[in-house]
């Protein structure tokens, strides 16, 4: 059974740090470019950063310089550790992975992403 299941989500206090994981099954996340969304309660989901696990990196203005993406290859899985984190990061966070690599410009689009985890929500408290 192909899935991606997020964990690690939780509550903090702003300037706090969490580190996300995208665990992956039924495929070789390797050979994959994953995305990280996040939907705030009443926005809509929004880009925050994509990897390939080598090639390449992009991240979202609203979290550059304080989000970091890697790969674990030995849990096949993506991370998204989160630094200084902000009141408005306040959201469900979604990974998602498709099947090839995007550029910077367009790294946000959902349409190609095939496969979505089903969130972990993430509270940053003032």
């Amino acid at each position: 059974q192909v899935q991606l299941v997020e964990s690690g989500g939780g509550l903090v206090q702003a300037g706090g740090s969490l580190r996300l994981s995208c665990a992956a099954s039924g495929f070789t996340l390797e050979d994959l470019s994953v995305g990280w969304f996040r939907q705030a309660p009443g926005k809509d989901r929004q880009f925050v950063a994509a990897d390939s696990g080598d090639t390449f990196t992009y991240y979202a203005d609203s979290v550059k310089g304080r989000s970091i993406t890697s790969r674990d290859k030995a849990k096949n899985a993506d991370d998204l550790q989160m630094n200084s984190l902000k009141t408005e990061g306040t959201a469900v966070y979604y990974c998602a992975a498709r099947w090839d690599y995007c550029v910077a410009s367009e790294c946000h689009v959902e349409f190609p992403y095939k496969y979505w985890g089903h969130g972990t929500q993430v509270t940053v408290s003032s």
